[in-house]
């Protein structure tokens, strides 16, 4: 069986957000942490829908939501930076694991549309 690496990149960066939005909550900002915490670990949980998919379309479905989260992630990791809630090292490290999602995901729907053609 080959290795799932959108799910093991997915289900590290969604825990690496659990615990980042854990000093976030210690810090008193619930707003912006919360809403990074959703789209963090919806994109993960997205993509482990996409594997028990009933259909190519229902895949494909799951993989654009879980696209979509992890751009509404980036957004909120560019503002918490910016409030200055997150030092530039987690921002850097955080960015860099979301964009590699990002891109791999991006492949995978553009392999299954291709498939699908």
């Amino acid at each position: 069986m080959k290795p799932n690496i959108i799910g093991s990149k997915s289900f590290e960066f969604a825990a690496q957000i659990v615990e980042l939005h854990k000093v976030l909550k210690l810090d008193k900002e619930f707003v912006l942490s919360i809403q990074l915490l959703r789209s963090g670990i919806s994109s993960d949980a997205n993509i482990r829908e996409s594997q028990n998919a009933q259909s190519k379309a229902d895949f494909a479905h799951n993989l654009y939501i879980s696209q979509n989260e992890c751009g509404e992630s980036i957004y909120w990791l560019n503002l918490l930076k910016h409030t200055n809630h997150i030092g530039e090292d987690v921002y850097q490290k955080l960015n860099l694991e979301v964009n590699e999602m990002l891109k791999i995901l991006k492949s995978i729907i553009l392999s299954a549309k291709n498939f699908n053609s």
